[in-house]
């Protein structure tokens, strides 16, 4: 676990240094706080249903930006092998690279949470939708940041690992869209593939194991596979 943290503390100065961290932290926070205002000013009804959709949308767009220099930046740089010759196990390197973007997005997200202390001072929300929407949001950046730094491992070139991650994202995104094409069973399975559907029951304040399942199993999965491929270097 030393080695961890040691590793977990390099990424975060890196990442926290980058200009590209601030950039997204600027447009996620200005999007979603216009849209904020907007939607409470027009509507006047006290929840953030449309603002954890917008979110949804906006992770999709924005995580592919952070993940793309996790190690395609290394390899580019011809800093990986030096990297791993380090007395250090790859799974560590991967983690390490993986919970520092998380973080980031976790402090994206927390910044948020100021709409809701803003409805719940001025009106009474249903707390549930609420509490269920920033549980996804979490559970879907994880899966994002997983499948974004597994895109990055296997190139050097970080526009390719950007725009694949995106594509993979936005592919489970209408995975159930693909249901009406395919023959039984993999039309079942398509649907259960699909990202919006296992998103959408969180917002609406229904917490179904399945559906925390599905986004910590894919994460595991492309943590899993990314280890991998570090280690065939």
């Amino acid at each position: 676990m030393t080695a961890l943290g040691v590793l977990l503390g390099k990424e975060l100065r890196a990442t926290f240094t980058s200009p590209i961290a601030y950039a997204v932290t600027t447009v996620f926070l200005l999007v979603t706080g216009y849209t904020f205002s907007l939607t409470l000013f027009f509507t006047k009804v006290a929840n953030l249903t449309y603002i954890f959709h917008q979110m949804y949308v906006l992770l999709i767009l924005l995580v592919p930006v952070l993940t793309m220099r996790a190690f395609a930046e290394e390899r580019r740089g011809d800093t990986l092998e030096l990297l791993l010759t380090a007395p250090v196990h790859e799974v560590w390197i991967v983690l390490a690279k993986f919970l520092a973007a998380v973080i980031l997005v976790l402090c994206l997200l927390a910044a948020s949470t100021a709409y809701a202390v803003v409805l719940g001072l001025f009106g009474e929300p249903d707390w549930a939708p609420i509490y269920g929407g920033y549980l996804a949001l979490v559970l879907l950046s994880c899966l994002l940041v997983s499948i974004g730094t597994l895109t990055s491992s296997l190139t050097e070139n970080q526009v390719v690992a950007a725009t694949c991650s995106l594509g993979v994202s936005l592919m489970l995104w209408f995975a159930d869209s693909a249901a009406y094409m395919v023959p039984s069973p993999l039309d079942v399975v398509a649907v259960n593939l699909s990202l919006i559907g296992h998103f959408s029951t969180f917002v609406s304040g229904s917490l179904f194991l399945s559906d925390a399942g599905y986004y910590l199993t894919l994460s595991l999965l492309a943590l899993f596979l990314t280890t991998r491929v570090v280690m065939d270097r």
